[in-house]
């Protein structure tokens, strides 16, 4: 169990850590040739020019300016600078949102950890309880409820913070969602044109043996949507053709290596061997070797294009459905289209840059068995992790681990190298534990086959925050509190087993300071070095880059990455809400996260990271919502706590928190959860006559007809002409349906757009 000395070497690492991360990105910032690196967001909007100079080979690389080098923190005050209109208009309204959820954080445990040291700390820290206990504790534990002996009257200063706490969270949300939903509507409602304000995703097209897919589509909004419909485009099953595309790309980066690497010694033409990995089979010159696998696979390419677009049975039952207005599209994403509700069903089509092409060619009626079987494969997934988790938590416990290692005790024993296990390896081992864990998410979330990037980060959050709940939370209580009290669990009662853990779940506080540290500190300051980036970009950059275009590709800007980010985040959120009564010693360092992590990000978000899609913060109500989870599982293990305490008379007041707090959060849900879930036909009116009064003649159709083709359909190249994708480009002449029942075209249509 780390004691106050173990807690101080873990800090001093920490900070060292951090503050050496912060020197080498101050350093590494200013040099012309990392420029791209740490600013590509300004290169990729063309507001920035390399600094690179001509007058001398020294400076092209090092920033001779001395004095730059003294401001080495003067990053900080510019990230906090722009104020948060222009951070929208410059980076997107979801990042402007998402580092609301760091302010939050602030604004929630600022007041709480003052309060919490001006009462709490002093009833706690002025009892003695734990000296005359049996139970393995430190001298941080005695700032704890631990300390409280069974039955004191103070325990109702513990309930009447509670209900401070719970009411200054709900206050503080309730205020961010009222703003952050006035933010969503008038960004929608300012925002430039988009094809998704235009355009619905239909799904689980019912089949017509008279008629195709894009017939059917065309026909049944021409009927029912005959005023607003404009066109349409159907969906192709392309993964294969994709997967081709993207093989093209891999051998074109091979002939960009050895054709530059040939263009710097042209003595010697550089050879390669054909086998696998190159590491054995014939040997032969390596540029007509890529050469001819690219001019190969260019055919098979265009093979593959023409029997996609050819066959019928590349067509998928789903379209996307444009009109020629935001409210004839907002009718349409928003209510039911046919007596039958499992067929013509509609969504709203996300932005272009957010659809994940490859889940649009799976069957809808398999979603339902897919999403199953991932479920149950988290089951297992979270249930299997407990594992190295218990293992963390055995890392904790010197007892233990000079049991399992008994050669060690002489070693373990020294001062320091005991403070450093106790103090520092359990927060980097299960940092490192986790690492894998959010690639994994992400193929279960895309096996489910959501339609867009966004949804497929948002699902990826929902089930990162649910594993940290259950393993990283409550796995680490349980275990770590198995290991510490070993002991007393072996020679006690069953009845006598609640109590030990009801007061050893307050001493966990020291193994989650710990963790904190390694990760909300040090962690965060690691992320702006972006030190894999940087070596990945002068690698490519040495290799690989010949022209401005692939200086571009090389240097992986990145994103927020909601689906990792969020859920840590939230991880944050239900410590410091748990421990804020149980053990305020823990708060000062998860305010030091929120404020070292505001600022880190906000740097990000204005020079680094170019966000790949614009939600319109949809992701806000996840973000509600796990807040007041956090919220009702500390007044509940406060509750069971207390009741462990002997504090019978308090214990039943609590009651009525979790039961207020899930009157306010129903009482949000109803009153701006819609803000977020639809969109109101006012204000879609009211754009669409403002855009029709300042653009009378806008050619909408040329606007929206090539916004959802799928990305190969495009070409690969600009230079290149596909016969392919010329086919798709012309004005298809649409067969007159044999159906009598609806309306016929027994002329060319002017309504079907390039994949009708």
């Amino acid at each position: 169990m780390a004691s106050l000395s173990d807690i101080g070497l873990a800090a001093a690492i920490n900070i060292l850590s951090a503050i050496a991360f912060f020197v080498a990105f101050a350093i590494l910032r200013i040099q012309p040739f990392n420029d791209r690196v740490y600013f590509p967001k300004w290169y990729l909007k063309g507001l920035r020019c390399s600094p690179l100079r001509k007058d001398a080979l020294a400076s092209k690389f090092v920033n001779l300016d001395f004095r730059s080098y003294l401001r080495f923190l003067n990053w900080m005050p510019e990230a906090l600078r722009m104020p948060e209109p222009e951070l929208i208009d410059h980076a997107g309204l979801d990042s402007a949102v998402y580092l609301r959820i760091y302010l939050i954080g602030l604004k929630i445990f600022g007041p709480i950890t003052i309060l919490a040291f001006s009462v709490m700390v002093p009833v706690n820290w002025t009892n003695g309880s734990l000296k005359h206990s049996e139970f393995s504790h430190s001298d941080i534990d005695k700032l704890s409820i631990s300390n409280v002996p069974n039955g004191s009257h103070r325990f109702w200063t513990h309930l009447v913070m509670a209900y401070a706490f719970t009411f200054w969270t709900c206050y503080v949300l309730k205020r961010e969602y009222e703003i952050v939903a006035s933010m969503r509507l008038h960004f929608l409602a300012s925002e430039h044109r988009r094809p998704d304000q235009f355009t619905v995703l239909v799904r689980n097209v019912p089949p017509d043996p008279d008629e195709s897919v894009s017939e059917l589509v065309e026909h049944f909004f021409m009927v029912n949507h005959p005023d607003h419909y404009l066109t349409h485009q159907v969906v192709y099953n392309a993964n294969k053709l994709s997967n081709l595309v993207d093989e093209k790309k891999k051998l074109q980066n091979w002939l960009d290596y050895y054709q530059l690497k040939y263009t710097r010694n042209q003595s010697q033409r550089p050879t390669k061997k054909t086998g696998t990995l190159g590491l054995w089979g014939e040997r032969m010159d390596a540029i007509d070797f890529y050469t001819s696998k690219i001019e190969k696979i260019s055919r098979e390419i265009a093979q593959e294009k023409e029997n996609t677009i050819s066959s019928s049975n590349s067509v998928m039952p789903a379209a996307f459905v444009s009109f020629k207005t935001r409210w004839g599209a907002a009718v349409c994403a928003q209510t039911q289209q046919t007596r039958n509700p499992t067929v013509w069903l509609t969504e709203w089509a996300p932005e272009p840059r957010d659809v994940y092409w490859a889940n649009l060619a799976i069957p809808y009626v398999s979603l339902s068995v897919r999403r199953l079987v991932v479920a149950v494969a988290f089951f297992f997934l979270t249930f299997f992790f407990m594992i190295p988790i218990a293992l963390v938590q055995s890392l904790a416990n010197i007892e233990g681990i000079e049991k399992a290692l008994p050669f060690l005790r002489h070693i373990i024993e020294v001062k320091v190298i005991k403070s450093f296990i106790q103090g520092f390896l359990p927060g980097i081992a299960l940092k490192i534990f986790l690492i894998f864990l959010p690639t994994i998410l992400m193929l279960m979330s895309k096996f489910e086959g959501f339609m867009s990037t966004s949804t497929l980060e948002r699902r990826s959050a929902t089930r990162y925050y649910l594993f940290q709940f259950i393993n990283v939370f409550l796995g680490s209580i349980i275990t770590g509190t198995a290991f510490q009290q070993l002991n007393n669990f072996i020679h006690q009662s069953a009845n006598e087993i609640p109590k030990t853990i009801g007061v050893s779940i307050p001493m966990k506080a020291t193994f989650f300071i710990t963790y904190i540290m390694v990760d909300g500190w040090a962690g965060v300051a690691a992320e702006i070095l972006r030190l894999k980036p940087l070596i990945m970009y002068h690698l490519k950059n040495s290799f690989l880059v010949k022209t401005e275009k692939d200086r571009e590709e090389a240097m992986d800007p990145g994103t927020l990455g909601f689906d990792t980010g969020e859920p840590q985040i939230q991880l944050y959120f239900l410590l410091g809400l748990v421990y804020a009564v149980v053990s305020p010693i823990l708060l000062p360092f998860i305010l030091v996260f929120f404020g070292l992590a505001y600022v880190v990000y906000r740097h990000q978000i204005i020079n680094v990271y170019n966000q790949e899609y614009e939600s319109g913060a949809a992701f806000w109500p996840d973000v509600h919502g796990r807040i007041i989870v956090a919220l009702i599982v500390s007044q509940l293990l406060l509750m069971g706590l207390l009741s462990t305490k002997e504090a019978a008379q308090s214990t039943p007041l609590l009651i009525t928190l979790p039961v207020l707090t899930i009157w306010f959060h129903l009482f949000c849900k109803g009153r701006y959860e819609p803000a977020f879930l639809r969109y109101p036909l006012q204000e879609a009116m009211m754009k669409d006559t403002l855009e029709k009064a300042r653009e009378p003649n806008l050619n909408l159709k040329g606007f929206l007809q090539t916004a959802y083709i799928h990305p190969v359909f495009k070409g690969e190249d600009d230079d290149d002409s596909d016969p392919a994708t010329d086919e798709i480009a012309e004005e298809p002449t649409l067969v007159a349906t044999k159906r009598h029942a609806q309306w016929s075209t027994l002329s060319p249509s002017k309504h079907s757009g390039f994949l009708s």
